[in-house]
């Protein structure tokens, strides 16, 4: 960092921390001691300006850094300023977010095996506060603070064709909290989520602290859960579909209080915010509300520490993360400033036991080092290899995460390489030479959209279970399983004849390009 952008990020960072003081009013600094504390004041200037890299946070992680036995941590990409949330397309490059440069950076898949992307680019600039990205049917959603909009977007090549257009408009900007989250649910719909325009008070608009969704298109927006302080993160659980968010507790009730919380979202659903913090404690300033909404307030399923902040949440898809941990999730703890003692900053391990209950622990420490916040986690992407992408907006780079032996870089089977097992012919009895010609073009362009191949290699054990697909499925019977495939297996939005097209031709060719088991 210059000096100049040390001494501006500095400046701006004490003009926050002074409006922070008028906005607590004559309460706050009547119990200033008390309510008023600060982790570390060069995070609250990184929060004010978007700066990062001070000389503490450092472009190399070779020391300090703690993870679980047999991965190890390196930089994928540095200097990627106010980097935030990420996606991770089908042909394995990375999207990012830069909010407050107005841009999505696209980092190009490391074909060449040499650690880093092969391509650094900007795909699309000149947007208000862009946060959330996804890939859905040919288009890149991204969210901006006020809206939502796509471009068509071409995977495989990389770039975008034609022009930006907002499908969603009026959602509320400004004010707190402005970043925005955008993802496709296994329904079929998107979700947004909006934080709150304060710490606490009561919101005049019904999308504020809240998750709305809307069909593709931008149509049909409503309100699908609310009382969301600031539900930066959200995640479907892959075993069954339940939608889990993240969100942050509100500040200025001290140290340990109220928890940041997880919870499990459904339709119609209050959980509480601003009446009501943590396991439905009242709140001390906003206790009073609807008596029949506060009774059937949700509580969070599990508790994070007090202003750890999580953000981003990635449940673990690709094979071999299943096998090592489990139903599980990994949680970006941005860290704390209004506490006494940092706290937070680093990535939490969640697991599901048979029975739903939660445990966490940690899964990646280091980003305090010797007493010094040198970083800030913001989100997980995951590849089908397991390997792990985390950004972080205060070190300003992509940590890349995985094995501490890497193979050579994978190569992809093509569709129908697989020699056809005699036995799968049985349960084709009456299907057509011509629907299967068809249907292999189908599953054929499926397969290589979503990438299935990565995981499901010629020579791999899922790709071994061809063999007996006729002996487990119908037609029928494989088509209904895409509905609801068994984890590790992702869900993928398929129409009904998308899924009876991929059923046919994996039958028919024995290669099982996108199963791991039967139904459980």
């Amino acid at each position: 960092m210059t000096v100049v952008r040390r001494v501006i990020s500095w400046a701006l960072g004490a003009l926050l921390v002074l409006l922070i003081i008028a906005l607590v009013g004559v309460a706050a600094l009547t119990h200033f001691d008390e309510r008023f504390r600060v982790s570390d004041w060069r995070v609250i200037a990184h929060a004010a300006t978007g700066l990062g890299g001070f000389p503490t946070a450092v472009n190399a992680v070779t020391e300090g850094y703690v993870l679980p036995d047999g991965l190890t941590i390196s930089v994928y990409a540095a200097k990627v300023r106010n980097a935030r949330l990420m996606h991770l397309t089908s042909n394995g490059d990375l999207l990012v977010s830069q909010p407050r440069l107005g841009q999505v950076l696209r980092l190009a898949r490391d074909a060449n095996g040499d650690g880093a992307p092969d391509v650094r680019e900007v795909l699309i600039s000149g947007l208000d506060r862009p946060h959330g990205l996804d890939v859905h049917d040919g288009w890149l959603y991204v969210a901006e603070s006020g809206s939502v909009g796509r471009i068509r977007y071409d995977v495989v090549t990389g770039k975008t064709v034609g022009e930006f257009s907002r499908i969603v408009q009026g959602v509320p900007a400004g004010a707190n909290h402005w970043t925005r989250t955008v993802r496709m649910g296994p329904d079929g719909w998107m979700y947004l989520s909006i934080g709150s325009s304060c710490n606490a008070c009561i919101e005049t608009h019904d999308w504020r602290a809240a998750i709305v969704r809307f069909r593709p298109d931008g149509s049909q927006v409503e309100r699908y859960a609310h009382g969301l302080r600031n539900s930066v993160g959200f995640d479907w659980a892959p075993w069954n579909s339940q939608l889990y968010a993240t969100d942050n507790g509100r500040d200025l009730l001290g140290d340990d209080f109220p928890p940041c919380e997880l919870n499990l979202v459904v339709a119609g659903g209050f959980y509480g915010w601003p009446h009501l913090n943590g396991t439905n404690v009242p709140d001390p300033e906003f206790a009073a509300g609807d008596s029949a909404l506060l009774a059937g307030a949700v509580p969070p399923v599990h508790d994070f520490a007090a202003h750890n902040a999580p953000l981003g949440i990635r449940f673990l898809r690709a094979p071999a993360n299943v096998e090592r941990y489990g139903r599980a999730a990994i949680v970006a703890l941005h860290g704390s400033w209004n506490r006494t003692s940092p706290d937070g900053y680093k990535l939490a391990l969640l697991q599901w036991d048979a029975q739903g209950k939660i445990s966490k622990r940690d899964f990646l420490t280091g980003f305090i080092h010797t007493g010094t916040v040198r970083g800030r986690p913001v989100d997980i992407a995951e590849a089908a290899d397991g390997t792990l992408f985390v950004s972080d907006d205060y070190a300003d780079v992509i940590y890349r995460v995985g094995p501490a032996t890497r193979s050579s870089p994978v190569s992809v089977a093509a569709p129908g390489s697989i020699e056809p097992a005699a036995t799968a012919k049985s349960a084709l009895a009456g299907i057509s030479t011509e629907e299967r010609e068809a249907a292999s073009k189908v599953a054929g362009a499926l397969m290589t959209r979503h990438n299935c191949l990565v995981c499901h290699v010629s020579g791999s054990l899922l790709a071994e279970k061809w063999k007996t697909l006729a002996d487990r499925y119908t037609i029928e019977q494989l088509s209904e399983f895409f509905l609801a495939p068994t984890p590790p297996m992702p869900m993928f939005q398929l129409s009904k004849a998308e899924r009876r097209a991929l059923a046919v031709h994996l039958l028919d060719t024995g290669e099982n390009s996108v199963l791991d088991s039967g139904p459980r």
